[in-house]
């Protein structure tokens, strides 16, 4: 009786231990078998890339005729603003090991279970839109100023808006370039505006006309600032000075490639110049030719600054050819 428990006990051990080494024989070739993996984010190391506005041009040009009191121009823009976050990840693996059981003799040993932990690191990137507030609009002078919202203006995330420019002409001539500059929370811009101011067309005059205007100058030499006639002889030289103003105003006629017989030729004067002396013909003219008085005060365009660099151009420009000396 107490042989059969003994066998009985053996029997019942030795099938347990089977099964132990059979599951030991089923593991994977690592030895174990591996849990779900557990994500560990680390924003401690965290990277930001910020792309903003994708504006339809930072600068812009438009040529307006010379009449114009102002420029208008409107810059476009799509809030893309992203935020790029790039951390790194942590990946904790489990791995849980069935070690086969060892035999002995006279006695056998059951299995043991191993536990592991593997720890991997990934980078991961994940990009998040984000509004971007203008917060400031600064134009590079009075003349110019910025049509927007009231700031601070908040700019959703993929949104249009738009910032419209406008220039005040006045007193100006040429090419001018302006600037605005536009601060957001996530850095700044400056936009450009470059206008080109076209000079006043001159219209072509005929034979006739040339003629039927002499006729008129004979009796009003100040006739050459009214009607027609103003736009060459007034629009072009407002607001400029020096060499400018003489292009402007006195090359159209002194300097003509047909100069009419009756028009001084001013690099042949005959008599001393200085620049009193231009500043006397130019203010008051000649009376009983066609020399009109450019003076404000004898009722001609210029004012008395324009005409001083005017005289003091000239005087530069085009030096006496007589000497002093000979009229003492």
């Amino acid at each position: 009786m107490k042989f059969r428990l003994v066998l009985f006990r053996v029997l019942v051990f030795l099938i347990i231990a089977g099964a132990g080494i059979r599951a030991a024989q089923n593991i994977s070739l690592n030895g174990g078998i591996t849990t779900q993996p557990v994500y560990v984010p680390d924003a401690a190391r965290q990277n930001q890339h910020l792309s903003v506005f994708d504006w339809d041009a930072t600068m812009k040009t438009t040529n307006v005729p010379a009449e114009a009191a102002s420029a208008h121009l409107v810059f476009y823009f799509t809030n893309k603003a992203t935020q790029v976050v790039i951390a790194p990840v942590t990946n904790i693996f489990t791995v849980v090991s069935n070690v086969a059981p060892k035999l002995s003799t006279p006695r056998l040993s059951a299995s043991s279970t191993r536990i592991t932990t593997v720890t991997n690191v990934a980078w991961v990137t994940n990009s998040i839109p984000t509004p971007v507030v203008i917060t400031e609009v600064h134009p590079s002078c009075g003349c110019t100023t910025a049509q927007l919202p009231p700031l601070p203006w908040v700019v959703a995330p993929g949104t249009n808006g738009q910032i419209g420019v406008t220039v005040n002409l006045a007193g100006k001539f040429g090419t001018i370039v302006k600037t605005v500059h536009v601060a957001t929370s996530e850095g700044t811009k400056d936009l450009i505006v470059q206008i080109t101011i076209l000079p006043v067309s001159m219209t072509k005059l005929t034979d006739a006309d040339r003629m039927r205007q002499m006729e008129i100058a004979k009796v009003d030499r100040q006739a050459v600032f009214k009607n027609d006639c103003a736009s060459c002889h007034v629009k072009q030289g407002e607001f400029k000075y020096g060499k400018d103003l003489f292009d402007a105003d006195c090359g159209i006629c002194h300097e003509a490639e047909h100069r009419a017989s009756m028009v001084p030729d001013l690099h042949n004067i005959k008599v001393p110049t200085n620049e009193e002396f231009w500043r006397t013909w130019i203010s008051h003219g000649k009376p009983g030719t066609f020399m009109p008085a450019f003076s404000q005060g004898d009722g001609g365009p210029l004012s008395d600054m324009q005409i001083a660099s005017l005289a003091a151009y000239l005087n530069a420009a085009i030096p006496s050819k007589v000497p002093p000396k000979q009229f003492q």
